[in-house]
């Protein structure tokens, strides 16, 4: 069982560094040549990089691969503003505009499959493929929003080692996956001075605002706008929706493929590395 980012990035030549985002210090963990085509994987809802250090090396021999934390989240800037989807697409843009990226394969788990759901209707001629991981900027139902909030904002008005952990925790199927250096890690982020007024107004897009969803949330005829090739990847126990919704996303679309991992929750990427990757990589590679 892998217990530290540093087995999991052992044999992997990467690199951490800050990008100037229009204005947005945004921090990147990075692999891969940058001559290859280039994935950016995106985290979820108070999450960080660190959610794809099992994907970072296997993805890096196929192309130049990014993880990043988004704007508001992780050890990237956190200012004063609205957190909703296109703010975050925008803030993608923004890094690989950045970065001299024209074009980027975006893959995404919970929040992070919105935002690329997002990207993929604002900047149709930026985006190659699109991999929706357990989310895909849907509305989801009220007791499954009240309770990730809840989870959240407990874990960061009371930032500690068990807040942090409960949190974590809800993430995955076996909580044996929860690694101390994950919890460490964002427990760093989480005791931020900056980071619970952040993230009230991370949580007010879809959690606290009654018009967040509205306002976020895609619906048939907005995946039908979507052109390029999808990958809808659930599990068997996400805590957010089960996969006949996921099934129903992939309907929607023209150019999809839908995939079922399981013994799975919401990290399916970090749980259950291998499998992940080999999906991964046979819809990005086309094979």
């Amino acid at each position: 069982m892998h217990q530290s980012v540093w087995t999991d990035l052992r044999n992997v030549e990467f690199s951490q560094r800050w990008v100037d985002a229009g204005g947005i210090r945004t921090r990147v963990l990075e692999a891969g040549d940058r001559s290859k085509p280039t994935v950016v994987f995106i985290h979820g809802t108070g999450g960080h990089a660190e959610a794809y250090t099992r994907n970072l090396g296997p993805h890096a021999e196929h192309f130049h691969v990014y993880s990043i934390d988004m704007v508001g989240h992780g050890f990237t800037d956190k200012p004063d503003q609205t957190y909703d989807f296109k703010d975050y697409a925008e803030h993608l843009r923004a890094f690989l505009d950045a970065e001299g990226i024209e074009k980027a394969s975006i893959s995404g788990e919970s929040m992070g499959a919105g935002i690329g759901a997002w990207f993929a209707l604002l900047f149709p001629d930026r985006i190659d493929k699109l991999v929706l991981n357990t989310g895909a900027a849907l509305r989801l139902a009220d007791d499954v929003i009240q309770r990730m909030a809840k989870l959240t904002m407990e874990a960061v008005r009371n930032a500690s080692e068990d807040s942090v952990r409960k949190r974590l925790e809800w993430l995955v199927d076996d909580p044996n996956d929860v690694t101390e250096d994950l919890v460490s890690t964002r427990l760093a982020i989480y005791q931020d001075p900056d980071y619970v007024e952040r993230m009230t107004n991370i949580l007010a897009a879809r959690h606290t605002d009654p018009k967040g969803q509205d306002r976020n949330c895609l619906v048939e005829e907005d995946w039908a706008k979507v052109t390029c090739p999808v990958l809808v990847l659930w599990t068997d126990h996400d805590p957010t929706a089960p996969p006949e919704v996921g099934r129903e996303v992939a309907g929607w679309i023209k150019d999809s493929r839908f995939e079922l991992m399981t013994g799975c929750g919401h990290w399916p990427q970090f749980e259950d590395p291998e499998t992940f990757n080999r999906i991964h990589l046979d819809f990005l590679l086309g094979t």
